[in-house]
């Protein structure tokens, strides 16, 4: 039986401090109290079981829900047992399931082996095996513990969170269209708590977060990170560390200290204290703000970048870049310096482009050239060869000389 007790508020209104409770156990309590044996408690005794026990009210089989000042369904739970201590002003349930509403419509479906209700059925708490599944997005949540804030549309769910966005979970009529045709692709999200906005659909993780996406298979830690989960994307502001997976081999690391990984467009924007590890080719990038495209598996930087080549010991510098890691390009623009560390030759041009496999270049734009054994430096137009052979041929525009100079 459902006993909406935001209708009863009138026949409660013999006793004020319980005028805000809208539980029909309440009620019940109220009308034992009073000994008022009218017909409505006589009827609600006939349908619910109930038992009185050293000033506690045990009901089985019952349905609760509140509504807000509206009359609009807030939650609804059924419980198998429900236990009403009037000094401490609250009800203990056990296995708790039903659904949670805002505005009105029914937007998350809990469920969990007990619960609490409190601040005059303002809050309910659930404990133990929660689980939680937004009716809209497919988005399911875990743990050991739930709050429900209506007034707040937040939702806390602490303890081992784990959430979930998988394909098959996208069947409910309330799903938006847009979301059945271009379904999201399967994520999976773990934390110590996790804070969902339910007006927002968004996910704020707190504490030992972790994030697995499939496609592309990207595993996320951090220490907090935020899931949008309409927009597909995940947000965070503190330092995070990623690692890309193809067949079951890491192909990138990248750790930054702002992060935004868009799941729709595969595109990762990392900004301050950038460090992108590639493991073929063996490159170490480092920005302050870099477009990381997993798709077309391109690193790009409009601020200054370095790179670094493990293997030859190559180091380039330039105010900003872009590395194809697939066709294992590199193109360079503004104050671009190239080191060979072994040999100490140099290299500074305008434009420069990297072939990472062969180690050769193409400079261009106020190129000058220098190395130590045998000391000299040359200027041009252009260059191309190798750094690390200083197989370097520079060259001049049309009608210009190359300058060079031999230090004795």
């Amino acid at each position: 039986m459902t006993v909406p007790l935001g209708q009863k508020v009138k026949r409660r209104a013999k006793i004020k401090r319980f005028v805000a409770f809208t539980f029909a156990f309440f009620s019940i309590g109220l009308l034992f109290a009073c000994n008022n044996q009218n017909y409505t408690s006589r009827k609600i005794q006939q349908d619910i079981s109930t038992t009185e026990i050293e000033g506690s009210l045990i009901f089985n089989n019952i349905t609760l829900d509140h509504a807000d000042q509206q009359g609009r369904p807030v939650w609804q739970v059924k419980a198998k047992q429900a236990i009403y201590t009037k000094d401490k002003k609250l009800a203990r349930i056990e296995q708790p399931s039903g659904n949670l509403f805002q505005d009105g419509e029914k937007i998350l479906k809990v469920s969990a082996k007990s619960g609490e209700v409190q601040e005059h059925g303002e809050t309910i708490l659930l404990k133990g095996e929660i689980t939680a599944t937004d009716l809209r997005n497919g988005a399911i949540f875990q743990g050991d513990e739930l709050e429900w804030r209506p007034q707040e549309d937040l939702l806390i769910v602490r303890n081992n969170l784990k959430g979930s966005l998988i394909r098959t979970n996208l069947k409910n009529s309330l799903v938006p269209k847009n979301l059945k045709d271009n379904p999201p692709e399967q994520i999976q999200v773990s934390a110590k708590e996790g804070r969902y906005l339910s007006r927002k659909q968004q996910l704020e993780l707190l504490t030992q977060v972790t994030a697995i996406s499939k496609k592309p298979n990207l595993h996320m830690k951090t220490e907090r990170l935020v899931w949008h989960i309409k927009e597909q994307k995940l947000t965070g502001n503190k330092r995070i560390q990623m690692e890309r997976y193809k067949e079951k081999q890491v192909t990138e690391r990248v750790e930054a200290e702002q992060s935004e990984v868009n799941l729709k467009t595969k595109i990762a924007r990392l900004k301050q204290n950038v460090q992108l590890t590639s493991v073929e080719p063996p490159l170490l990038m480092s920005s302050n703000s870099t477009i990381w495209d997993l798709n077309k598996e391109t690193v790009v930087s409009d601020q200054p970048i370095k790179i670094l080549h493990q293997q030859e010991k190559v180091t380039l510098t330039a105010n900003q870049g872009q590395v194809d890691l697939e066709r294992k390009v590199a193109n360079l623009t503004g104050g671009v310096q190239g080191i060979g560390s072994r040999n100490q030759a140099k290299l500074y041009a305008n434009r420069l482009k990297w072939q990472i496999p062969t180690q050769n270049l193409q400079a261009s734009g106020n190129v000058i050239y220098q190395q130590t054994d045998p000391i000299f430096s040359t200027k041009g137009e252009t260059a191309v060869g190798r750094l690390e052979d200083k197989s370097i041929v520079v060259s001049s525009g049309a009608g210009e000389r190359v300058v060079t100079e031999i230090i004795p």
